[in-house]
């Protein structure tokens, strides 16, 4: 019966992301030309090897920025310049949706997943609300209103150009944390961030750097961003466009600086609680990988609760698994920030 239901639910994720027509393959790019500093000679591999080593040891310096001074709010609607530029106007353009609630101490600061639309994570958000919790949620980099004319889904925040790549995750930490100041500039002091997916690495990133985060949640977790991008069903047409110039495990190691693992230990001596989503039947963020993920926070002894989904990673956005994976959100960070 259990090797049936499995066939089921793979079956249903297949379904599910096979739905996605615009896929398409990009060209592999080194990307140098997105980070700096960057030696300007020598093997590509060895130059972005020195970079990540350079970020890795001082990663706080990494994603450091300077609040904006540009914060506007008019209807539930917040846009400012982020703190770290890219070559599109749209882009630079950060915007969040506000939901406020009852509670004037507490916030959550809500990031959804790769190519979620305007619409996505609203209902969460609007759940949240039931709970009593106000919710900002933020678009991530190259999506929806900040999306260049030339795209119709978020392929430049995660595709085979590596250091475009980096740069994005890189802004999508950075916008967070600004998005943080936002909500503490409106009197909130504890503060949460709920990620899923994409969304989930990020926001894990982001509170790994900025003490005012007290509760996290990771809907989908993996400890490295390469695993997932190699492996995954969702990022099958990226990995056509990296084979045969990086292998897997060059692909970890280029994209270690964007990975939540290697930022495990700045969690330490702080008090964080933290609740890991993962799905039995993932076929996007291998089981393996969010197992890991659970024992890399038990071995480091931090706070974690840890809900499994008898679903896949696209199933979970489906009826019943929403409803159970929204509910089980909402009630750990009322209980715990």
């Amino acid at each position: 019966m259990a090797g049936l239901y499995a066939r089921w639910m793979h079956a249903w994720e297949n379904g599910l992301a096979e739905r996605d027509s615009s896929r398409r393959v990009r060209p592999f790019e080194w990307g140098l030309d997105w980070l700096e500093p960057v030696a300007a000679e020598g093997d590509p591999r060895e130059r972005l090897r020195a970079f990540v080593r350079a970020a890795l040891e001082d990663s706080a310096a990494f994603f450091s920025y300077r609040c904006p001074e540009d914060y506007r709010f008019q209807q539930g609607h917040l846009t400012f310049t982020s703190p770290l530029q890219s070559p599109y106007p749209e882009n630079n353009l950060v915007h969040a949706q506000y939901f406020p609630a009852r509670e004037r101490r507490r916030a959550v600061l809500v990031l959804p997943q790769w190519n979620a639309d305007a619409a996505g994570h609203v209902s969460l958000c609007k759940l949240l609300n039931r709970f009593g919790l106000p919710a900002l949620r933020m678009s991530l980099p190259y999506h929806d209103r900040r999306m260049p004319p030339e795209l119709d889904r978020a392929d430049y925040h995660l595709s085979s150009n590596l250091g475009r790549t980096i740069q994005a995750c890189r802004q999508s930490v950075i916008d967070a944390r600004a998005c943080l100041d936002w909500l503490e500039m409106q009197g909130y002091r504890r503060l949460a961030v709920l990620g899923t997916s994409l969304g989930s690495a990020m926001g894990f990133i982001a509170a790994a750097h900025d003490p005012r985060v007290g509760a996290c949640v990771f809907n989908h977790a993996s400890m490295y961003f390469g695993d997932v991008v190699w492996t995954g069903l969702s990022t099958r047409h990226v990995r056509q466009g990296l084979e045969g110039f990086v292998t897997h495990d060059e692909l970890r190691e280029y994209w270690r600086v964007i990975s939540p693992a290697v930022y495990i230990d700045r969690f330490a001596g702080r008090d964080v609680q933290s609740l890991i989503i993962w799905a039995r039947h993932d076929t996007t963020f291998l089981p393996e990988y969010s197992q890991q993920m659970v024992e890399l926070f038990r071995s480091r002894r931090l706070p974690l609760e840890v809900v499994t989904l008898p679903c896949g990673h696209y199933t979970t956005g489906q009826f019943p698994f929403n409803w159970v994976d929204g509910l089980t959100m909402c009630r750990f960070v009322a209980r715990n920030l």
